[in-house]
């Protein structure tokens, strides 16, 4: 597999285009695991807000000017 490239610019304008190193690599997989893992928890977050607005009968709109 390829890993993705890395992109250097320069203070002089410079460019450099290489591919990344094997800790850089080995990072970047932990990174996207992780995010994945956050995106996960944003939409687990999300549902349960809008399955307890359901179960109220309000609104998101209602429910921030019940806490303003």
């Amino acid at each position: 597999m390829n890993k993705p490239m890395v992109r250097i610019i320069e203070l002089d304008g410079t460019v450099i285009d290489r591919e990344m190193t094997n800790a850089e690599f080995a990072q970047y997989k932990k990174d996207q695991v992780a995010f994945e893992a956050e995106l996960a928890e944003v939409a687990v977050k999300a549902k349960a807000k809008q399955a307890l607005l359901e179960r109220l009968g309000i609104t998101e709109d209602e429910a921030k000017l019940l806490l303003s």
